[in-house]
């Protein structure tokens, strides 16, 4: 139930974003895409680091060889999922070293593609969102929507700052900028400025 992203372009440089796959049949869909698309996996980037979008972090790093990047302060996050996996049945959980650190303005490159990075603390204290503003899209982690808003009543989280990184970095990007949630369908600006009930501000 959470959404792992694969983003490329013509040249076949791909990132992957926030890998939920934890059993063998999930960690075999995502190697079969990129394998049946011909990708190259250059990157691993997490939103932010709770058990949910970091269970395939070492699986990645392992089978293609790359770097994973996250913000600064989500290291902490990532440090404790290996103390409550198993609580939550994950008792095989592989902790994946984190590599480089990404900040508010860093600008991650693959292919012929940019993505920039926007700090938007509170449903984590290190969770960003990735921006491509050449195809108008938002890659947003757990931070907005359809209709609702990530949870803030997780170690770290606060609903003020939360509410806060969508008015002041989620909005400001345009009506029709779509937003890939970490979960649930995408959505786009415009609609949830308008009708999302803990957020909207039209």
């Amino acid at each position: 139930m959470e959404n792992t992203y694969v983003l490329y372009d013509d040249t076949k440089e791909c990132v992957v974003i926030d890998p939920g796959c934890y059993e063998e049949y999930e960690k075999k869909e995502l190697k079969d895409f990129i394998i049946e698309n011909g990708l190259k996996v250059i990157k691993l980037l997490n939103t932010h680091c709770h058990i949910d979008h970091v269970l395939g972090n070492q699986y990645v790093k392992k089978e293609f060889n790359v770097d994973l990047y996250i913000h600064q302060l989500d290291e902490q996050t990532l440090r404790s999922v290996k103390a409550y996996a198993p609580a939550y049945g994950f008792n095989n959980y592989d902790e994946a070293t984190v590599d480089k650190h990404l900040a508010e303005g860093d600008v991650v490159e693959f292919g012929e593609s940019k993505l920039d990075v926007v700090f938007v603390p509170g449903h984590a204290p290190g969770h960003i969102a990735f921006i491509s503003k050449a195809d108008k899209i938002c890659i947003g982690g757990d931070v907005l929507f359809q209709g609702s808003i990530g949870r803030t009543d997780l170690p770290g989280g606060d609903f003020d700052t939360l509410i806060n990184s969508i008015h002041e970095k989620i909005f400001p990007l345009g009506n029709d900028f779509t937003v890939y949630c970490g979960h649930g369908p995408s959505t786009n600006v415009g609609t949830e400025k308008k009708s999302n009930p803990f957020c909207a501000i039209a």
